[in-house]
């Protein structure tokens, strides 16, 4: 009889998304949120909603067609691609300083140094201390006067190199995107979904993760040709 290798031993699980409700922050342009009652338990016999909203709303999962014309959608993700070993990597006191503050090859080095090389196919996770703002709209996006959004992300030749030299599956943040507020040409996100990696934004509990070792569990809703979608992510913590 075959063994199974892919034995995952944990001690607790962590939700990393946020509860999605109409009054969630959303990118400039992007669809409300909306809940509709349909049925009720008094007449009806049950409780039933209908709820809409974007793709890219909420904790989310980008698909490489939400940038690249030929990309696939979120439905062509294979099961396995979705469980992953992650890393977290912190750089809230250098975000808190500044907000427009992007991860270096330094910042990496100087995590592997502590921690050991980041394992081949890991989910590099960003901490940046901005789920903090979620429930609030204007400080989560941060705009100045002319609406140029500023909030920290990964920088390319950081993201170059973990794709490059450390073979890594896809990036994590608990910002609005893995790109960082001034950077309108979503160069991070092309990059890794590019090689059809895996893209979550607007993360939350990551000051419950260790550095490393945890295994993340990503729930997609499989929408046909989808851009992306809402996505429950898991971490098991061990």
């Amino acid at each position: 009889m075959e063994q199974n290798q892919n034995i995952i031993n944990y001690s607790r699980v962590i939700h990393l998304s946020h509860i999605i409700d109409i009054d969630i922050p959303q990118w400039p342009g992007d669809p409300s949120v909306e809940f509709t009652t349909i049925a009720n338990i008094s007449p009806d016999g049950y409780y039933l909603r209908r709820f809409s909203l974007g793709e890219h709303s909420a904790t989310h999962i980008n698909a490489p067609n939400s940038f690249h014309v030929h990309g696939v959608g979120i439905d062509q993700y294979s099961a396995k691609s979705l469980v992953l070993p992650g890393v977290v990597i912190d750089i809230c006191k250098a975000a808190a300083i500044n907000a427009d503050y992007v991860l270096t090859i330094a910042d990496v080095v100087a995590w592997e140094q502590r921690n050991g090389k980041i394992p081949l196919g890991s989910l590099v996770i960003l901490h940046t201390g901005w789920q903090d703002k979620w429930l609030d709209k204007t400080a989560f996006f941060n705009p100045d006067a002319e609406g140029i959004m500023h909030f920290p992300g990964f920088g390319y030749d950081a993201t170059q190199f973990l794709v490059k030299e450390r073979q890594i599956s896809g990036l994590g943040i608990d910002t609005h995107g893995v790109d960082s507020g001034e950077n309108s040409n979503f160069s991070i996100n092309r990059l890794v979904l590019a090689q059809q990696g895996i893209i979550l934004e607007n993360l939350t509990n990551l000051q419950q993760l260790p550095a490393k070792g945890i295994t993340v569990i990503i729930g997609v809703l499989r929408l046909r040709d989808g851009s992306g979608c809402p996505a429950g992510v898991l971490a098991l913590v061990p």
